[in-house]
């Protein structure tokens, strides 16, 4: 009769004990949740900021490839100026075509100073022709090197080009 009593004690009776053994199995359990997203979310960030970087990274080495071509033909094209009469069209039009890639993706500073050098250039061809000892006076005056404007806008935009965590690294 003691079993009966008993029975009829523990199944009449609703409980609201959890059992141990639940509540550190759950425990784990969201210990485990968290931790892998904690762990999914870093390693989502770091990987974001990495191809952050490395497009950067890109971006800039493109730029500095155009403007490099840039000066180097645009540098030919003010020679020839300084020595010839006669305009070559060509190398203009390949310039111009470098300063519409600039349009693209530079600042505008960039183009400006760009086109006003290459409009330079056709004046040149207008201009007499110089002279070796002439050549030398504008090289030693600094009127040699018209490309300063241009070239110095263009460090100034490459240098802005940092990514946002390297952006309190002090400037020399």
């Amino acid at each position: 009769m003691r079993w009966l009593e008993v029975r009829t004690e523990h199944s009449g009776k609703q409980r609201d004990d959890m059992n141990p053994a639940y509540i550190s199995a759950f425990a784990a359990l969201a210990g485990s949740v968290i931790g892998g997203l904690t762990t999914f979310a870093a390693a989502w960030v770091t990987q974001r900021q990495q191809a952050n970087v490395q497009w950067l990274l890109q971006e800039k080495t493109r730029r500095q490839e155009l403007y490099q071509q840039f000066i180097e033909e645009a540098s030919r094209s003010y020679v020839d100026a300084l020595i010839h009469d006669q305009i070559a069209i060509a190398p203009l039009v390949s310039l111009y075509g470098l300063i519409n890639k600039m349009r693209v993706v530079s600042d505008p500073r960039i183009t400006e100073r760009a086109d006003q050098f290459v409009r330079m250039i056709v004046d040149t061809y207008d201009a007499p022709n110089k002279t070796l000892p002439e050549l030398r006076t504008m090289m030693e005056s600094g009127a040699l090197d018209p490309l300063r404007d241009f070239s110095e806008t263009c460090r100034a935009e490459l240098s802005a080009l940092v990514p946002a965590n390297f952006s309190h690294r002090p400037t020399m």
